[in-house]
């Protein structure tokens, strides 16, 4: 008869599905199911062979009880969505009934960073802390709550204004006087797409020459919208960097299928010896006439000048 050795705390005090499987809010379905296939022979039975009976049974049970739990909540948008307004809702009452203090030195630090930083520096962070949550065992209680820290202070960063408000002062208005209202509330933006997260963390990425990390965020990007053509040319950029010309060519000449007229595809078009038609060269105010040689795209403005950030 196995024994129960899995600490009923952690039933309790580790409910959030993400912060389990060590992946980002922004988890799409090939991300969770990777995560889940990774910790699943982590925790095999095979690999604790030499280990002792309590060992063994402990990765079996934290296997049974909390990953595929887990598992099972974010491996269908549905749930991801779910548990997503979850995490959202629970900050909101953290920020309206006492102040977050999270323990956990990344969580701290993810307060601090400019807004335009978070997305970025949540992804890693998380990244850094999944990488030895399952091995060995005896980390996984803290690395596991340090995730659930991360998670709720991003999901608090991420609600926004709407949780800047004024706490009450129990001083009742006189009725005879109106309210008059100071200013209009600010129209609601909409939340951006699961791919264009990953375009702006790829824009983020390039901006600090990691190339490879751009790459895999572009080509998510395009697996769940592949008619962008920002997209498109973007990869392209990202393979060029790399040395990769062939690849580059590929998505540079599906960006100007997609559009004809992308800037940055256009920009890149000559110097990979892709041919543009005289009309939409033209169109293009950094290209010269047909009978000049074609610029090369300006060495002092630097390639991130050329990047369409999302409005």
């Amino acid at each position: 008869m196995s024994q129960n050795v899995l600490p009923s705390k952690w039933l309790t005090n580790f409910s959030d599905p993400y912060a389990v499987l060590g992946v980002s809010v922004a988890a799409d379905d090939r991300r969770v199911l990777k995560r889940y296939r990774a910790i699943a022979k982590l925790l095999h039975p095979d690999r604790y062979t030499l280990e002792d009976n309590t060992t063994k049974e402990l990765a079996s049970q934290l296997f049974a009880r909390l990953v595929n739990p887990a598992y099972q909540k974010l491996k269908q948008e549905k749930g991801r969505k779910e548990n997503a307004s979850l995490l959202r809702l629970r900050a909101r009452q953290l920020y309206r009934d006492t102040s977050l203090n999270p323990q956990g030195n990344l969580a701290r630090q993810l307060i601090q960073q400019p807004i335009s930083e978070v997305d970025v520096f949540y992804e890693q962070a998380i990244t850094q802390l999944a990488e030895s949550q399952y091995e060995p065992l005896e980390q996984f209680e803290s690395l596991t709550q340090q995730l659930g820290e991360l998670n709720l202070v991003y999901s608090q960063l991420k609600v926004g204004e709407t949780l800047i408000r004024e706490k009450p002062t129990g001083i009742v208005p006189s009725p005879t006087q109106p309210k008059v209202p100071i200013f209009s509330p600010p129209p609601e933006v909409a939340p951006p797409t699961y791919s264009e997260r990953h375009y702006r963390r790829a824009q983020e990425y390039m901006k600090k020459s990691n190339w490879k990390a751009a790459e895999q965020e572009l080509r998510d990007a395009i697996k769940i919208e592949a008619g962008k053509s920002e997209y498109h040319a973007l990869l392209g950029v990202a393979y060029l960097q790399q040395n990769l010309q062939s690849m580059a060519k590929v998505y540079m000449r599906q960006a100007l299928k997609l559009n004809a007229e992308d800037p940055l595809a256009l920009k890149f078009a000559s110097k990979l010896g892709i041919e543009v038609p005289a009309s939409e060269s033209k169109q293009h105010n950094d290209n010269p006439p047909k009978s000049q040689p074609a610029k090369q795209p300006d060495r002092n403005g630097g390639l991130f000048g050329l990047f369409r950030a999302k409005k």
